[in-house]
């Protein structure tokens, strides 16, 4: 899996930019979890009880998008896609990205985990 993590020159804000497979990870750490060391710590807790085997699937609803923890895979999807709606979220329609709406972005859990542990030490959570 492909992906940088990177500051906008103009804004000075963290952004995370994924392969055509994955997109939908940065988009989502940047809106979702950002600089939330909360929200950081409830998804790696999350993962770990998916993992434990103490729940067979977690899905996590935020602002727009949500993500889905199974034993093995992690899933972020917008949630117009959950509810339907045709709009998608502002950080998707500003990146001029050329996708489905009702795409899903996965990848597996070990790898979501260091990607949220990446994400972290970048924005120093």
């Amino acid at each position: 899996m492909e992906y940088e993590f990177r500051h906008d020159p103009a804004s000075g804000q963290a952004k995370a930019v994924f392969s055509f497979e994955q997109q939908m990870i940065g988009p989502w750490l940047e809106v979702e979890v950002g600089h939330n060391s909360e929200m950081l710590s409830a998804m790696l807790l999350a993962i770990d009880k998916v993992e434990s085997e103490h729940q067979h699937e977690i899905m996590v609803t935020g602002k727009e998008y949500s993500v889905t923890l199974t034993k093995n895979d992690a899933y972020i999807q917008p949630n117009t896609h959950l509810n339907g709606s045709d709009d998608l979220p502002e950080a998707l329609a500003i990146q001029e990205l050329h996708i489905d709406e009702n795409c899903i972005s996965a990848c597996g859990l070990d790898d979501f985990r260091q990607i949220l542990l990446s994400w972290a030490k970048f924005t120093n959570n």
